[in-house]
């Protein structure tokens, strides 16, 4: 079985569909990628058929997904719109349906992992992560903003207060490693076992009956996910702030030094975001 999407290429099997995504180098949470999210999520709420788990992943070596495509808010925000009902205009509440699509999500993370990418993954109910490659970010302090697409509420309740805090204000990089201990991610795993891990574990889940899965996942989601109030806060507050002079100039002098573009400063954004000229001024 395969999924016609066309930024994400779909194989089923043993119950397992493996979903990677595959929307240029960089892995744009743009108009595209969120339109076929929305399409897969709808499918597995409406007709999931023998999908019993889900696998995300990525086909860019670089990049699991960089993070929203800063230059389409509007467009990209209108797709994921089409997955909920009036007043859920927002990455954040289609991100919040697909944290409780009833069959169990994994993410497998190589790459980076930033901004609305890694709250991607962060809906996912797990998420493994190679060693060597994976990065893990929430950039958007950095320009002005905030999370606004549940990256605020699962981190404060993955990490706690204080790790919580660090991660989204100091708008840094964060290894694997890091969050692995942090409690930011499951597992991270030496790349040359992530893929077996996951599969293996993927196949073993789907092989169990669904309903006691189901229940179990309803259960724990329940515990533990914010409430759609506090997602539709997040993204109103992530709207207006991005809209703010100061914010738009930061993003206008990221812009300038390769925002978006595969060879630009992407791959240290954390970094980048913190070596804005007048931060640098003396006092």
């Amino acid at each position: 079985m395969s999924i016609d999407l066309p930024s994400i290429r779909t194989r089923l099997e043993d119950g397992v569909l493996f979903a990677t995504l595959d929307a240029g180098s960089l892995n744009l949470l743009g108009v595209d990628l969120v339109r076929d999210l929305v399409s897969l999520v709808d499918m597995l709420y409406t007709d999931p058929g023998d999908i019993r788990v889900v696998v995300i992943d990525s086909a860019s070596p670089d990049y699991f997904c960089a993070h929203v495509d800063l230059t389409a808010v509007p467009q990209y925000t209108a797709e994921a719109a089409k997955a909920g009902g009036p007043g859920d205009a927002s990455l954040g509440m289609f991100l919040y349906k697909l944290a409780r699509v009833p069959v169990i999500t994994i993410a497998k993370v190589r790459g980076r992992a930033r901004g609305g990418g890694n709250e991607l993954a962060l809906a996912c109910d797990m998420i493994f992560a190679s060693r060597e490659k994976a990065v893990f970010g929430q950039f958007e302090s950095g320009t002005g903003a905030l999370p606004g697409a549940g990256g605020v509420q699962h981190l404060a309740r993955r990490l706690g207060r204080t790790r919580a805090i660090e991660a989204i204000v100091s708008a840094d990089d964060f290894d694997a490693d890091t969050a692995e201990r942090y409690g930011w991610i499951n597992r991270a795993l030496p790349d040359t076992e992530l893929d077996g891990f996951v599969e293996r574990l993927a196949k073993r889940i789907a092989g169990f009956p669904p309903e006691g899965v189901r229940v179990a996942k309803r259960a724990v989601n329940d515990l533990t996910l914010a409430s759609p109030a506090h997602i539709r806060s997040d993204a109103a507050t992530f709207q207006s702030l991005i809209a703010r002079p100061e914010s738009r100039e930061r993003l206008d002098h990221l812009g300038a030094r390769g925002l978006q573009t595969p060879g630009g400063l992407e791959r240290d954004l954390g970094k980048a975001v913190g070596d804005f000229p007048e931060d640098n001024e003396d006092s």
